[in-house]
């Protein structure tokens, strides 16, 4: 485990990157008081962070994951067949 000042933290941050990717605890210190910790990633952890971001909202509830995930998307139900939505185009462009 090491310490570190902010001061010096901004200087050669990715050297303490480096160290926290390799296993070690980095304590981040302001005025000998410590404000925050550089951890490695847990075991498990999905390398992309997209996948975090993603798993982050869903332990949120700002998204709620599929119930019966699929390989194939859903069947698609076609809101107007194409001679209604031609018909409404047309009626849209004949007020111009």
């Amino acid at each position: 485990m090491r310490a570190v000042g902010l001061k010096v933290l901004k200087n050669k941050l990715s050297e303490y990157v480096r160290l926290a990717a390799g296993g070690e605890i980095v304590l981040v210190t302001d005025r000998d008081r410590v404000v925050a910790e550089l951890i490695p990633p847990r075991a498990g952890r999905s390398p992309l962070l997209s996948d975090a971001m993603l798993a982050d909202a869903i332990r949120k509830g700002w998204i709620t994951p599929p119930a019966l995930p699929g390989d194939e998307p859903p069947p698609r139900k076609p809101v107007m067949s194409f001679d209604e939505l031609m018909r409404d185009l047309g009626e849209d462009r004949e007020d111009r």
